[in-house]
């Protein structure tokens, strides 16, 4: 398993249909199947989504978990800054 595939799952958004702007690891299990019979889409969205469904079918979503504790720790020191302190916000009382 690729692991820039996975790291894609958590990153990269669904760009159409009913679940758009929505994470492809974060997409229902019901969807997934709904792709897996009706045809993945071609490209790298095939592939991730097919992959996502492998991992939910499988019941080994789980496997994401460590890359999204990582993620969000990126995602939160990119938001306050390399000080980690949330410099020229305003406090709320």
């Amino acid at each position: 398993m690729n692991s820039e595939l996975l790291e894609l799952l958590l990153t990269r958004a669904m760009p159409f249909g009913k679940y758009k702007g929505r994470v492809i690891a974060d997409l229902p299990g019901h969807y997934l199947a709904w792709f897996a019979r009706s045809g993945f889409p071609q490209g790298q969205l095939g592939q991730l989504l097919a992959l996502m469904h492998e991992l939910d079918h499988n019941q080994i979503s789980g496997l994401l978990d460590p890359l999204r504790v990582s993620h969000q720790t990126h995602r939160q020191n990119n938001q306050t800054g390399a000080g980690g302190t949330t410099a020229g916000r305003a406090s709320t009382p």
